[in-house]
């Protein structure tokens, strides 16, 4: 009796560039529309985030910039991952898309923030999003490092 070690499959796949590069607001969640390989990568775990953005094109939202590393399987060939980086189609409410589209045109950005990989379908978060200035990030950083000095001293 043989076991097959199993790698642990991540629940969800994290942009946490969007935090430090951004003021994150309200959040959606969003189906997303995937191919097999796609959903194959989705679920290994071999999907990245960072730098990808929400657009909206003719009343419908786009993810661009998100890649996939996608393995073709076929026989006699060796099985490279493929980065596919093609725009892909999200699934949400008319109410929502004319939401999105106000607070866009009020100089906000739309940026995926996770990608949930539980269960039977495959979901995004999405969060309105405004950018930081430089300041503002470095204050965030000089009061995490303080915070985690605090918490040393308290050990």
């Amino acid at each position: 009796m043989s076991m097959k070690k199993t790698s642990p499959q991540p629940s969800a796949i994290v942009n946490r560039r969007a935090r430090y590069d951004y003021e994150l607001g309200d959040e959606m969640v969003a189906g997303i529309v995937l191919s097999g390989k796609e959903v194959r990568a989705a679920r290994l775990g071999h999907v990245q985030l960072r730098g990808s953005y929400v657009g909206i094109n003719r009343g419908e939202l786009w993810l661009t910039n998100a890649s996939f590393s996608v393995v073709h399987n076929q026989k006699g060939e060796r099985n490279e991952p493929t980065v596919d980086n093609s725009p892909r189609k999200l699934l949400v409410h008319r109410q929502q898309i004319d939401k999105l589209s106000e607070a866009k045109t009020q100089g906000y950005t739309v940026v995926p923030t996770k990608l949930l990989t539980q269960g039977r379908h495959i979901k995004l978060v999405i969060a309105l999003a405004r950018g930081k200035k430089n300041y503002d990030k470095r204050q965030a950083i000089k009061k995490r490092d303080t915070e985690r000095d605090n918490a040393k001293l308290r050990y």
